[in-house]
């Protein structure tokens, strides 16, 4: 009888452990739709009553394929990725620092032999909403094919015109050296078949023409949350926590749910706009890293009427609190001598190399794009944001956005570790603790 019992239990734990990894599995596989949180009702596009969300402003109603292409091309931020500093715009070769290794990315130059000057419109087309080349080779989802899934073949092809223009650049393209079993491309057809949309964007039909315009360019084209979104065990954007804050490139990717204290709840929508179409607005601070290039290089080109729009979607996000990003600090004290202890070396060096232009205050000597208070990147106790801009500045002299030099060859590890450290403690709501040893592994991105 006591084995019959022994024997039943560990059935029971049996069954109970495979009831309980089923339900994991569907947890993690089984993600809601990226507008699932608004509820209603999605339409085929075909069938949505109001103006068509897809393709370009009104103002490029009856501009050529090719104005409509680069309208779209800049929307869909390629030029970022596919562009290496210093390099030819779109030839490749740009090096994304993965945690299982390092991808580098293709020339979509119309170049015949490293480019895709011998595609054709299929093919393109597969590789945008299927994630395969015309090889027939799975692309890794570092090419955000899940978000490029949701584009109409029309916005595909025009993308594709305007691309077939620009100057061919022979340059050969790279491999990866993804570890195993990272390096097996075949998997990737498993992470699509979860994760990848299969139908085209579908507006909401309850919902007005300017938010889903906005749901358009923020899901598809702009590709938001692929940087602004966590990932789950398969590197999955997790929709449940969408907006919630990810990582781009070693650059932490803020919350930009409505929460008003880890997320955007607090800012105005005049705010919001300014930030997307300058990188700035009074009163935030400046984008840097991955951000000042989606703005320089995509969103700043995009019409009023579709940051407009990409606000009013943005609007609507569901809050999500993080601790990745607690409540901002408040002004801090035009006295050196105040603020806090224990991080002299980090003191030194704001003094000689950053109080000039920021001020002690933090609130920005000559212009508040140098502000560091209630900025989300000095309010991080990570650091990573603030270390990066020490290594790599941002901007050029003399251009109409925020401008900070370099400092990465200047300052050793150590020295760029005790100035973050101090100016999150002296601006921030908590400082940070980065060592030489942080700051050399965020060189590598």
């Amino acid at each position: 009888m006591k084995r019959f019992l022994a024997r039943r239990s560990v059935r029971f734990g049996l069954a109970g452990t495979a009831v309980a990894g089923l339900a994991a599995a569907w947890w993690l596989l089984l993600l809601p739709g990226v507008t699932a949180f608004a509820g209603g009702t999605p339409v085929a596009l075909e069938q949505y009553k109001g103006a068509s969300p897809t393709g370009v402003p009104s103002r490029l109603a009856g501009a050529s394929l090719i104005e409509r292409g680069e309208y779209l091309t800049h929307a869909a931020d390629c030029a970022a990725c596919h562009t290496v500093k210093g390099g030819k715009p779109y030839a490749g070769g740009r090096a994304f620092v993965l945690p299982f290794g390092t991808i580098w990315t293709p020339n979509i130059t119309p170049d015949r032999e490293t480019g895709i000057g011998d595609w054709t419109d299929a093919e393109f087309l597969r590789a945008m909403h299927e994630g395969i080349d015309r090889e027939g080779k799975r692309l890794y989802p570092a090419f955000p094919y899940a978000s490029y899934a949701l584009l109409t073949d029309a916005d595909v092809l025009a993308i594709r015109a305007y691309l077939a223009t620009v100057p061919a650049v022979r340059q050969a393209n790279k491999g990866n050296n993804f570890s195993f079993p990272f390096s097996q491309r075949w998997l990737m057809a498993s992470w699509s078949m979860f994760y990848k949309p299969s139908r085209r964007f579908e507006p909401i039909a309850e919902r007005s023409a300017e938010w889903n315009r906005g749901a358009y360019l923020v899901e598809a084209a702009a590709h938001c949350a692929e940087c602004h979104s966590p990932r789950n065990l398969l590197q999955a954007r997790d929709t449940r926590k969408s907006y919630a804050g990810g990582a781009a490139e070693g650059w932490n990717a803020y919350n930009i749910t409505s929460d008003p204290v880890s997320g955007i709840g607090d800012w105005t929508d005049a705010q919001l706009a300014d930030y997307l179409a300058t990188g700035h607005t009074k009163g935030r601070g400046a984008a840097s890293g991955p951000m000042e290039e989606a703005v320089r290089l995509s969103l700043r080109h995009l019409d009023r009427s579709d940051i407009d729009a990409m606000v009013i979607y943005l609007r609507t996000l569901p809050p999500v609190r993080t601790g990745r990003s607690p409540a901002m600090a408040g002004a801090a004290s035009a006295n050196p001598a105040t603020g806090p202890t224990g991080v002299d070396a980090g003191k030194r060096m704001f003094e000689g190399a950053c109080a000039s232009c920021h001020a002690w205050t933090g609130a920005g000597q000559l212009s508040d794009t140098a502000m560091l208070t209630r900025n989300r990147a000095v309010n991080d106790a990570t650091a990573a944001n603030v270390a990066l801009m020490v290594i790599h500045g941002t901007g050029k002299p003399g251009d109409s956005g925020t401008y900070m030099p370099a400092f990465g060859a200047a300052y050793s590890d150590g020295e760029i570790a005790a100035v973050a450290n101090y100016v999150t403690a002296r601006f921030g709501s908590k400082g940070a603790r980065l060592t030489a040893a942080d700051v050399a592994a965020l060189r590598e991105h």
